[in-house]
């Protein structure tokens, strides 16, 4: 049980720690924007987006301690492994991410559920492909290197495969629906275990988009588990990224019936998760493949 334990330390240090540094970072935000013409505009910045980013902080600071406590001594273990062509199955994971989300997108443009927009001059377009290609190679590899590498591969340390990868991916899809609610001002010190709370008492509708995103997980976990190493899931999830990114870009949902086409955001309609289900499915019935290889079939 030693890797739970460190998981639950783990937690038990980030949240209450990420809620109690938030202050001081709004804090420093706005002492900043005051002194530096340059740094103006951390004024603006909200005290839900310092909680968010201290709470990523710290859990990217106590990562390490956390795998070293967990009994992961290399980053072979943690899932970087000299294997195979790592590029190559980046690549392929990429191709396959990009290809799942855009048939959803594209079937809700057929079927009037979205509208292309298409009023985007060509700095626009080159901005967007930067923003989004940062975007999905960061997300993919911080994402991957704590839900895969960290939390899936401390949990089936302790627990059968199966029963981790249901797990992880529950954490996974669960800590996307944190809310960003508001406090009121002035920030004090206790504010973001104020905010932590208001985020975690006030859920938002789970269903479909809480399924969608643990079935997400779930390929990713399986990926992982199926070729020993992290590259062709960080390549799947950066493809998944970037195309929800390009989707905000280029499509606008029109409200036809949201719950099964989604919104602009779109993985939180039944039609992501019918296609990642199918997705999961296609992956689950191909052959394990040995670690020596590190490509699905």
């Amino acid at each position: 049980m030693r890797p739970i334990r460190s998981l639950l330390i783990y937690f038990a240090v980030v949240f209450p720690g990420g809620a109690l540094f938030a202050p001081w970072l709004y804090w420093l935000a706005q002492w900043a924007a005051g002194h530096w013409a340059a740094l103006s505009g951390l004024a603006a910045i909200p005290f839900h987006r310092c909680l968010d980013r201290s709470l990523l902080g710290l859990a990217l600071i106590c990562l390490w301690p956390l795998l070293r406590c967990g009994g992961v001594r290399s980053w072979r273990e943690l899932g970087f492994v000299r294997q195979g062509r790592p590029a190559w199955q980046i690549l392929r994971g990429f191709a396959l991410g990009w290809a799942s989300l855009a048939a959803v997108a594209l079937l809700a443009l057929a079927c009037g559920a979205s509208a292309f927009i298409a009023n985007h001059s060509a700095a626009d377009v080159f901005r967007h492909l930067l923003n989004a290609t940062w975007a999905a190679v960061v997300v993919a590899i911080l994402e991957e290197l704590v839900f895969r590498g960290a939390l899936f591969g401390l949990l089936r340390r302790a627990m059968p495969w199966p029963a981790a990868l249901i797990l992880s991916s529950a954490i996974y899809s669960a800590v996307h629906f944190i809310q960003k609610a508001e406090i009121a001002m002035p920030v004090q010190w206790y504010s973001g275990l104020a905010l932590l709370w208001a985020m975690l008492s006030h859920p938002p509708a789970w269903i479909p988009a809480f399924l969608t995103l643990f079935v997400a997980g779930a390929i990713l976990a399986l990926s992982y588990q199926r070729t020993g190493a992290l590259y062709f899931s960080i390549g799947l999830h950066a493809g998944w990224i970037f195309w929800l990114k390009s989707y905000h870009f280029l499509f606008h949902a029109s409200g036809v019936q949201p719950s099964f086409w989604g919104t602009d955001t779109l993985i939180d309609g039944w039609l992501s998760f019918l296609v990642l289900a199918i997705l999961f499915v296609l992956i689950a019935r191909q052959k394990q493949t040995s670690t020596s290889s590190g490509n699905l079939p």
